[in-house]
């Protein structure tokens, strides 16, 4: 099995969603899951069906959070390299045909969130920035096509 790779913060964090989830979420679902049995038939309960599969879909989220926790390697960023990009570094990119400038943070792919602009290191792009320099340029085969990005600026991210 892979090590998951997290800095303090991230490792708390993910304790807390796994407590979230065992003390409030799957009680609610089950409480939702008694009053749905109590509609009658359940062959053809609809809600009973829909209450029984989020139960399942609660406890495989349960189960793969433990799992990632069993595997955890704590990152310390003051320990993260700023002289090229590795995980848990915020990376300033051009991409370059489109003049537009963005920022990224690549994190292990359990705390991808594209909303907040972090990319998992598994990710085309992630894959294809790892180990590049300030002035590097990359052009990363993603599943719309080429994309052509420079590297502006890599600093050490706080509170991931």
């Amino acid at each position: 099995m892979e090590q998951v790779y997290l800095s303090r913060e991230g490792l708390e964090k993910l304790k807390k969603d796994l407590e979230h989830l065992v003390k409030v979420v799957r009680p609610e679902a089950v409480v939702k899951l008694a009053e749905a049995r109590e509609h009658g038939d359940l062959s053809e309960n609809a809600d009973y069906d829909a209450a029984r599969e989020n139960i399942r879909e609660i406890d495989r989220r349960i189960v793969e959070l433990q799992r990632s926790l069993s595997r955890v390697h704590i990152v310390e960023n003051d320990k993260v390299s700023k002289d090229e990009v590795r995980i848990l570094c915020r990376v300033t990119l051009l991409y370059v045909e489109k003049g537009i400038q963005v920022d990224y943070t690549l994190v292990d792919p359990l705390q991808t969130d594209p909303s907040k602009k972090l990319i998992s290191v598994k990710s085309p792009i992630g894959k294809g920035l790892l180990g590049k320099k300030v002035g590097d340029e990359a052009v990363i085969k993603t599943p719309s096509g080429k994309t052509h990005l420079k590297v502006l600026a890599i600093e050490r991210t706080t509170g991931l």
